[in-house]
């Protein structure tokens, strides 16, 4: 379980939280929703260990992990430009993580998350040869073959439209369920909020504003 206990940040003066506190459950789908410059990334980087709190507690698993380096957090992000590598292929890409971690995945379990995300055809190609949803796959496969506690989505389908959209959004959720990994996801979507998550995290003005199952939502603003 991942908690958030009154957790406050400030730049400067400006406070961008303030008082936030949720638990967040293993293996649960979790949307954060809210208007630009609400401070939706801003969370998911303080839950990552990228930027430092200025009040209150983070912990997992009961463990308080508010001071512990993001390295040593074992979360990790997939950023909304995707991050790869274009001076390497597909395959290259996505074992790079396990090039000083070799024992973290064995080679059936990447193989496993190849076919899971239907990328085996395009291991041989480049970074440039990809389409949107093909990006978006590797990087998710590069990132969960290092097998995350949290797996944190930035923005994932922004650059995705129609069927390539819904179909990476489907592989969002077999992943998160058949691993029963937590995953927390930044999106300004509200449609996509609701049909991918299993709770909203609605934020405005620095304070959590609603955080319910989007039917509750729907039936009760």
């Amino acid at each position: 379980m991942l908690e958030l206990r009154q957790v406050t940040k400030k730049y400067d003066d400006k406070v961008i939280f303030e008082d936030i506190s949720l638990k967040i459950n293993r293996g649960e789908i979790v949307s954060i929703l809210g208007p630009s410059g609400c401070g939706k990334t801003t969370l998911l980087h303080m839950i990552l260990g990228l930027t430092n709190i200025s009040g209150g507690r983070i912990a997992y698993n009961g463990e308080d992990i508010t001071r512990v380096p993001m390295q040593e957090r074992g979360f990790n992000i997939v950023f909304q430009d995707y991050a790869l590598f274009p001076n390497l292929n597909v395959k290259q890409n996505i074992e790079y993580g396990l090039r000083n971690n070799p024992s973290v995945s064995t080679q059936q379990e990447v193989d496993e998350l190849i076919d899971l995300l239907d990328i085996k055809a395009h291991l041989s190609k480049r970074v440039h040869q990809l389409s949107g949803g093909q990006k978006q796959r590797v990087a998710l496969a590069r990132t969960l073959v290092m097998k995350p506690k949290i797996l944190l989505l930035d923005e994932p389908l922004s650059a995705l439209d129609g069927v390539i959209k819904e179909t990476v959004k489907a592989r969002i959720r077999e992943i998160a369920k058949r691993y029963q990994l937590t995953t927390l996801i930044v999106t300004h979507d509200p449609e996509e909020a609701m049909t991918l998550s299993d709770r909203i995290l609605l934020l405005s003005d620095g304070k959590v504003a609603q955080f319910a199952q989007p039917a509750e939502i729907i039936h009760n603003p």
